[in-house]
């Protein structure tokens, strides 16, 4: 597959794409690289029927999600367990209608996806941030071994975890019900360890507080490494939890709303059914079934080569800014295609925050990233930026990047 091909998204209604000519947006989290052939094939047969009408959802669905969590994860779903949704942001939102009540509090642990605040706020129910320990000591050793090729293998690991303390007083709060967990963690690039998820199982079981875990940046991993589902951990983990997926962040096919929770308990999956059904987001699209089933049977090649293309854009990044754009930290990630930038440092001497900063960068380098604010209140001096695009086009944001910056 040749990702350096582009693939002009100029005048396709593309969201991402919607901004001014001269303009480079790395910031939404889809990818500008066409996806793998054998969903595009599948797509075609599909439209070779000329009618669209209603769609069901056959055995073969539940099985291309068994299959493919299998092979990668060696975690075995039941495929019962399944339920399909349109996507992961609707199936949150639902879930958090279903399984809390009104000005109940559900934990977050920041900075994370800021679409969570939406799903809980929108809702009637409250915002509890719990942030997460960041240690800027690791994050600068990590950095001084990447520039001499010796980094650790739980180097990115270090960087960022999770304040048990806090967390457990989160939970304990006899208001709290629910925690949206972020595995891998979008925007810091986080995967959980097996320890970890265990520890976070226990507290929520503790405090009876039920887990949704939002795995759709799973595969999206270095090469040399793999995430950890939270429902296979433990049973309590599996007990406890409901875990959202979809091959839509992986095979860059959002558009075609394709996702599944995958609930083990079968009191708590009845009732994630219900909310589904209720909020009439569980009834697929004529091209969703099929572009998932072919994207889990037949893509996992195509994939494996989109994470070594990944990882170059991740190196070229790291060099760039480590030899170019001191005024500008780097947090090693080991998942996603969404780097997390330390402009701390940068904003201070300038008098600005993030909000700022990312309008400033926008007019003056016509480079579109995202402000690290949305992503809670630990996110204010960061920056998120999106590196699933050709070469040239990252090359060509790293040089207006260094303009700015050495300005």
């Amino acid at each position: 597959m040749n990702f350096d091909e582009v693939v002009n998204r100029r005048g396709t209604n593309s969201l991402k794409w919607d901004v001014p000519e001269n303009e480079l947006p790395l910031w939404v989290a889809d990818m500008d690289f066409a996806t793998a052939p054998a969903v595009v094939d599948a797509i075609k047969k599909r439209t070779e029927c000329a009618a669209f009408g209603y769609s069901i959802i056959p055995e073969e669905w539940n099985q291309a999600y068994v299959g493919w969590w299998k092979r990668r994860y060696n975690y075995e779903m039941d495929p019962e367990s399944l339920i399909f949704c349109t996507g992961v942001v609707p199936a949150i939102s639902s879930i958090v209608r279903k399984v809390t009540t009104p000005a109940e509090n559900v934990v977050i642990l920041t900075p994370v996806y800021n679409i969570f605040f939406n799903s809980i706020v929108n809702n009637g129910r409250n915002v509890l941030q719990c942030p997460l320990r960041y240690d800027e000591a690791a994050a600068d050793k990590c950095r001084a071994e990447s520039d001499k090729n010796i980094a650790g293998e739980n180097c990115a690991a270090d960087v960022y975890g999770i304040d048990w303390d806090a967390l457990e007083k989160a939970l304990a709060n006899p208001q709290t019900s629910l925690l949206i967990f972020c595995n891998p963690h979008n925007p810091v690039g986080k995967i959980w360890t097996a320890e970890e998820i265990a520890r976070v199982g226990e507290l929520c079981r503790k405090h009876s507080v039920t887990v949704i875990s939002d795995e759709i940046h799973c595969d999206l991993t270095k090469p040399d490494k793999r995430y950890i589902s939270f429902a296979s951990v433990s049973e309590t983990c599996r007990d406890i939890s409901i875990v959202c997926m979809a091959p839509t962040k992986t095979f860059n096919i959002a558009g075609l709303q394709t996702a599944a929770v995958s609930v083990a308990n079968p009191t708590l999956r009845h009732k994630v059914w219900r909310g589904l059904n209720t909020d009439e987001v569980a009834e697929p699209n004529v091209f969703a079934i099929q572009a998932a089933i072919a994207a889990y049977n037949e893509g996992e090649p195509w994939l494996d080569e989109l994470l070594q293309y990944i990882q170059g854009n991740r190196e070229l990044v790291a060099d760039f800014i480590a030899r170019e754009i001191p005024q500008v930290k780097l947090i090693d990630a080991e998942a996603t295609y969404l780097l997390w930038l330390d402009c701390r440092d940068f904003c201070k001497r300038r008098g600005m925050n993030t909000e700022q900063l990312e309008k400033d960068i926008r007019d003056n380098a016509q480079v579109f990233i995202s402000k690290g604010s949305i992503y809670g209140d630990a996110g204010e001096g960061f920056m998120r930026m999106n590196i699933a695009c050709t070469k040239a086009t990252l090359q060509e944001a790293l040089s207006r990047l260094k303009a700015y910056f050495g300005r």
